[in-house]
């Protein structure tokens, strides 16, 4: 599933496209996919100057032109991901922008997601955390956010919608200074886009991130 809209993306874009496998709860409960995941990205990063163990990042790869995408929780993750570039920085790689697709974050309440969230992260206070709740407690990490544009999408029929959106508020008045867009795709269910890709709303979400990557000027 991945492994096509990935390849699909990477031909329509004509971008370089790195998955990352990270290991999963309950068996590996988080942090470790923020930490395989940084680590991840570390990895790309080593290949700046042409020497990595990757020949194909080391000849294509333009490391001052990345973005970080997922959805659902790996939208958790690349936001988590995008603000430890914007804080720790990465050598040699600019960060451009990010894409969240019907991304995953806990609320001020609990609600129905609660429990997922007290299984997957035992050990975190999540109405607290920014790492599952980043609008919370004034959004004061996302003014820590790597990156100079973002676009988020939400789909009208999932149960995180409202979490997108509070995202989408929290960064625009959390200070930084970079250009945020919510797009919301009526009518459908939580990655959609995944489950059935040739549908006409999932092709024109493709084609809002193929715009987002290579904007016209």
């Amino acid at each position: 599933m991945y492994h096509n809209y990935l390849t699909n993306l990477a031909h329509q874009a004509n971008v370089i496209a790195v998955s990352v496998q990270y290991r999963r709860a309950p068996e590996h409960p988080l942090p470790i996919a923020y930490d395989d995941s940084w680590a991840a990205i570390q990895w790309v990063a080593s290949h700046v100057n042409g020497i990595g163990v990757e020949s194909w990042l080391n000849k294509h790869a333009d490391f001052e032109r990345t973005f970080l995408a997922g959805d659902s929780a790996g939208a958790n993750i690349a936001h988590n991901m995008t603000v430890r570039a914007g804080v720790n920085g990465l050598f040699g790689v600019k960060t451009v922008g990010m894409v969240l697709a019907h991304p995953f974050f806990g609320g001020k309440e609990p609600d129905f997601f609660s429990p997922v969230i007290e299984y997957i992260f035992p050990d975190v206070k999540i109405y607290d955390d920014p790492r599952i709740n980043p609008a919370g407690a004034g959004g004061v990490e996302l003014a820590s956010l790597g990156c100079s544009r973002v676009l988020i999408f939400v789909a009208g029929n999932d149960g995180l919608r409202e979490r997108g959106y509070s995202y989408y508020d929290a960064l625009k008045k959390s200070g930084w200074s970079g250009v945020v867009e919510i797009v919301e795709t009526e009518g459908e269910d939580h990655v959609f886009h995944l489950f059935n890709p040739d549908c006409d709303k999932a092709v024109f979400m493709m084609k809002l991130v193929v715009s987002f990557i290579n904007p016209v000027p």
